[in-house]
């Protein structure tokens, strides 16, 4: 079985659990063109992840998920904020590099090596390298060692770098959008990789998964990410967003009392009903309001719509529902 490394006591804490990341206020901005016209790719990014979780991270394209992967790893340096992984700071040490692994929206590999080339590369790379492990993972998904990556499945590719990033039995897996082109029958197979790799690990292996498939998430993930127009909207256990969001509908009536109260996502009004997506801050008072579960891709899609009044400067902004125990 797979050794995996446990925390150091010097690392990051919320409560009695160690995270795996933690940010704040984090940003990157560019600057690009004849003009210098520089671009925030991610701003005011505050978030915290504890350790052993898959972490989902979601949002529309260009809404800074390649961005923050890559802060993370190391990969680009910030324009503004802090951001600790692992209780140290991104760099290109050795310690850091062999506790972090990085799997790109490619799924980079040698088109005419062998998948045992690839296992011998990894190896060679990483000092702490579960030759055993890795071997056995790629053989029970019968995928021949001596066949050269560029004529495999895009499932099988997918596995061969999986395989090859798990092998370096890292502490934080850092995966972007790996399944996005792969189908349904990969995705599943895929995931339950993965899955299987973290219960192994016993909590001592972080995962964040960046995709668009949100029914892929919510199958594997118990934490979650959203950005939308480059912030951090929503960072927080899965089960606590699902029990902080409600559809609110009643007849027609003014929104204000909500709203003074709560976080409103979403308003749809006609002459007869008013319907709200509404994030609880707290107990739900009047009790003249229906109120019904919202699915995640409901809650993602309205953190993803939402669009702040003419005068905020951004969105709801919420990185942690935790405390929001008791809602009802």
């Amino acid at each position: 079985m797979t050794a995996w490394a446990k925390p150091a006591a010097t690392e990051p804490t919320v409560g009695n659990q160690h995270l795996a990341v933690a940010t704040s206020g984090l940003g990157k901005q560019y600057t690009r063109g004849l003009r210098a016209r520089s671009k925030w790719a991610l701003r005011d990014c505050t978030l915290e992840v504890p350790e052993g979780r898959i972490c989902g991270l979601v949002g529309a394209n260009g809404a800074g998920k390649t961005t923050l992967l890559r802060l993370l790893v190391g990969l680009a340096r910030p324009s503004a904020g802090d951001v600790q992984v692992l209780g140290q700071r991104p760099s290109d040490s050795g310690q850091f590099l062999r506790e972090v692994g990085y799997l790109a929206q490619d799924i980079p590999t040698f088109r005419r090596w062998s998948v045992t080339d690839h296992l011998r590369m990894g190896a060679a790379l990483n000092p702490s390298w579960d030759a055993v492990a890795t071997r056995e993972r790629i053989q029970s998904l019968d995928i021949p060692l001596d066949q050269r990556v560029g004529t495999l499945s895009g499932g099988q590719r997918a596995q061969v770098a999986l395989a090859l990033a798990l092998g370096k039995r890292p502490r934080l897996l850092l995966l972007d959008e790996p399944v996005a082109a792969l189908d349904p029958l990969a995705r599943r197979d895929f995931l339950s990789t993965l899955g299987a790799a973290v219960a192994e690990a016993e909590g001592h292996l972080t995962v964040i998964l960046s995709s668009h498939l949100v029914a892929d998430l919510e199958r594997i993930c118990d934490h979650l990410i959203v950005l939308a127009n480059s912030r951090t909207m929503l960072a927080a256990d899965l089960d606590d967003v699902i029990a902080s969001h409600r559809v609110l509908t009643s007849t027609r009536r003014d929104v204000g009392p909500i709203d003074r109260q709560h976080t409103v996502l979403r308003v749809e009004q006609t002459q007869r009903q008013t319907r709200m997506w509404v994030r609880l801050e707290g107990p739900l008072t009047d009790p003249t309001w229906d109120s019904d579960e919202l699915s995640l891709e409901e809650i993602v899609l309205s953190y993803l719509e939402y669009r702040p009044p003419a005068d905020a400067d951004r969105g709801p902004g919420i990185t942690n529902v935790a405390h929001l125990g008791g809602v009802s």
